[in-house]
């Protein structure tokens, strides 16, 4: 009954935020707490995440916190004075981590256009909408680069999981980014910045294509950070993966497409020498059909293991890139390709007021 009274008052504000996710992470497993200093290369592209917070005067008797997550059809009541978190842990920990102010009560409605478990850094790039929306309540202004941080913190400290850095700062900053880990979890980031005729050249080549299965962390992660744990942050393994992202950067300010690919697939192959088990049967179906149609490079998006997505970076010829995506969808009906498109910008947030507009 409360849900449904929610939804029948006039809001006194509306929130609104978006944020990109992420591909094409070169030089991930870099960016955590057992590498200690990492260099990560990522893209942050469309589809993005999106979250809209209704405003309401809080009235006693009703609920302060209703949460909706959309694309499970999930409305429920949040109590942040009950311990622990229930049906969206992470959403009700970021909600609870931003402490709604007593005055107000809220209806947060979270959608993705992006594939659950995709391994592009939904979740990151939820919770960082979710906290930039939110922050708007309070007084003061978080930065990007303070929402990332904070988002993060929300996985690692409140939900005890593991989380590199590199997911949130993409989401929050959007674009091509050369990320410098110096001391877990800071970090420093370097929008790359280049023409539009080789950014409009990356768009186009690029190809996001979802393996039909959600990721979900395995034994095989924890197997691997046990070992990398022991072997300390300047293992040749880790250094290997560094050592991508900086000469993708590079490859960015040149132009050179080429080069891009090589350090994608280098970097494709390092995260193999990490466990066999990373790049997945279904993952090497793909590169296969990939590199037979003239592919210039292919990431293992995220961690790598079952499930998830690939990064493809096309062959020149765009009939070319139209072929080999039908003949990956078609050599098995979970492979789907997601279309993307750079975003030039991260994290979103603007306003409507009641006295401005229809809501």
């Amino acid at each position: 009954m409360n849900e449904m009274r929610t939804r029948e008052r006039r809001p006194l504000r509306v929130i609104n935020s978006v944020a990109p996710i992420r591909v094409c992470d070169n030089g991930g497993w870099t960016d955590t707490w057992f590498a200690e200093h990492g260099k990560i290369f990522n893209i942050g592209v469309y589809p993005y995440v999106e979250v809209q917070i209704e405003v309401f005067p809080y009235e006693s008797g009703r609920d302060q916190i209703i949460l909706y997550a959309e694309n499970y059809g999930d409305r429920y009541a949040v109590r942040t004075d009950v311990p622990g978190w229930t049906r969206h842990p992470l959403l009700e920990a970021a909600i609870e981590r931003m402490d709604v102010p007593g005055e107000y009560a809220i209806q947060a409605t979270i959608y993705s256009e992006a594939p659950g478990g995709c391994s592009t850094g939904t979740s990151a790039a939820v919770t960082v909408a979710l906290i930039g929306a939110l922050d708007r309540l309070t007084p003061g202004r978080l930065s990007p680069h303070e929402v990332a941080h904070t988002a993060h913190a929300v996985e690692v400290e409140m939900l005890e999981q593991q989380s590199g850095i590199q997911d949130q700062l993409c989401s929050a900053y959007g674009g091509v980014n050369f990320i410098e880990m110096f001391e877990y979890p800071y970090a420093s980031v370097s929008q790359i910045h280049v023409p539009n005729s080789i950014w409009w050249e990356l768009e186009r080549r690029l190809a996001l294509i979802y393996l039909g299965k959600s990721h979900v962390s395995s034994h095989v992660h924890e197997k691997v950070i046990a070992e990398l744990e022991d072997e300390g942050p300047e293992t040749p393994r880790l250094e290997a993966l560094r050592g991508t992202a900086e000469r993708s950067r590079d490859a960015i300010y040149a132009g050179n497409f080429t080069a891009l690919g090589r350090t994608m697939v280098e970097n494709t192959e390092a995260q193999g020498r990490l466990h066999p088990d990373l790049i997945s049967e279904d993952a090497r179906q793909v590169i296969e059909i990939a590199e037979s149609y003239g592919a210039l490079g292919w990431k293992v998006n995220g961690a790598g293991g079952e499930g998830g997505s690939l990064t493809l970076l096309c062959p020149a010829q765009s009939y070319v890139k139209r072929e080999m995506l039908q003949a990956i969808e078609d050599e098995n009906a979970l492979f789907q390709n997601i279309p993307i498109y750079l975003s030039r910008y991260g994290l979103r947030i603007w306003e409507q007021r009641r006295e401005n507009g229809d809501c």
